[in-house]
């Protein structure tokens, strides 16, 4: 696997696929920094050995050139955090972008328009490809977010750079963060899926039963499993269409000696709102009229010892609804346990949606061992899929 660290840059640009698709409230402030600052490690190397950066991105989903998703509202945020001015072209391939990439100096930085500005962008194509490949001397792939699409940028342009690929440093530590989970972890390896479907999950779960010791299952998803068994779940959310194939894997869990752990209690509240009445009630005796929408206190006792004893942790999905104060208390203490759990030497990779969302709001951060940047990337690394912007890399 080649990183960033098996070239010198001196003298040399560096075409950067970055994942720079970040949040911008009403007067284009950047609400949340966390992808320019991933990409910052492998921007200041290249930099440090005397390169130059072309830093290739897209923003939101724009139908062609649209203001509002243009790049240029990110280039003060990203030069106050890289530490050097960041430099602006107004499009991604033609005649001014090839006299802009042609003026860059080693140490400097030039960020390009917005790339889905073209559709051939997503579709892929070659020839667009090509003419990107024209501004740099070395590709770097560091967008684990958009891994997986086959687009020009992140996967097409690759190929004409045959010898001069590589993946940057947060590319490289997303790959090892699965490859822990997934092939080379220490045991016992636990995996926590939460969140509200069985069939959002079932292609991870399967793919998973392989790898892990143990299966934690809380959130939504629960009470399919419960009811399939035959418990009452009362108003609680469940599909009831996939009650076979939920004891279908509890089947497949225990042919290949997997630990499944659901919960046995849980918070049930009489409407989903956050100043509903509650109770405690055995998860597989709802009553009528009521809901299940956090794990109970019983529940949390079983993971706490299951997540402690574990040498490697993959988290993906709360376990209640935490975005409401009253039913938070069950992901807040799952995110207790790991960071317990890392300190005392396991692994800990939190990823996917929902699970990273949670992890900023309640400042797990800096208490795991890695937390993903890549929603569905990471979703589909775990269901086995290989990604089309990493295996450009390694062709």
């Amino acid at each position: 696997m080649k990183t960033i660290d098996d070239f010198n840059f001196e003298n040399k640009k560096a075409l950067i696929r970055v994942d720079f698709n970040v949040p911008l409230d009403a007067e284009f402030n950047v609400t949340d920094t966390t992808r320019i600052e991933a990409a910052k490690p492998t921007i200041v190397k290249i930099l440090e050995d005397g390169g130059s950066v072309v830093l290739m991105s897209h923003l939101g989903r724009p139908k062609g050139f649209q203001d509002e998703f243009s790049l240029k509202h990110i280039v003060a945020k990203a030069s106050e955090i890289l530490g050097v001015e960041v430099k602006f072209v107004e499009d991604c391939i033609g005649e001014k972008v090839e006299a802009a990439v042609a003026d860059l100096k080693p140490g400097e930085v030039l960020i390009l328009e917005n790339l889905r500005f073209y559709g051939e962008e997503t579709k892929g194509d070659e020839a667009f490809s090509e003419k990107l490949s024209k501004f740099g001397d070395i590709y770097v792939n560091d967008a684990f977010g958009t891994a997986h699409r086959a687009h020009a940028s992140t996967t097409i342009v690759a190929k004409f750079f045959p010898e001069a690929k590589c993946f940057g440093y947060l590319l490289a530590k997303e790959i090892e963060a699965i490859d822990k989970v997934m092939a080379s972890g220490e045991k016992p390896i636990t995996a926590i899926l939460g969140g509200s479907k069985v069939s959002s999950k079932i292609t991870i779960i399967e793919n998973i039963l392989d790898k892990v010791d143990n299966l934690i299952i809380g959130g939504g998803m629960t009470y399919t499993f419960v009811k399939a068994q035959g418990g009452t779940v009362g108003n609680s959310i469940c599909e009831d269409d996939k009650k076979e194939l939920a004891l279908d894997i509890l089947k497949q869990a225990e042919a290949k000696g997997v630990k499944i752990y659901l919960p046995v209690d849980v918070i049930a509240a009489d409407d989903f709102k956050k100043d509903a009445n509650t109770q405690v009630t055995p998860v597989n005796a709802i009553p009528d009229g009521w809901e299940g929408l956090d794990a109970g206190p019983e529940t949390l006792e079983i993971f706490k010892k299951v997540i402690l004893e574990s040498k490697t942790i993959l988290w993906n999905g709360p376990v209640g609804v935490f975005e409401m104060e009253t039913f938070a208390k069950g992901t807040i203490s799952v995110g207790n346990f790991i960071d317990e759990s890392t300190k005392n030497g396991a692994f800990s990779l939190v990823g996917g949606g929902d699970s990273v969302a949670a992890v900023k709001q309640f400042g797990f951060e800096d208490k795991v061992s890695y937390v993903s940047t890549g929603g569905g990337a990471m979703l589909e690394s775990l269901e086995g899929k290989k990604l089309p912007g990493i295996a450009a890399i390694l062709a």
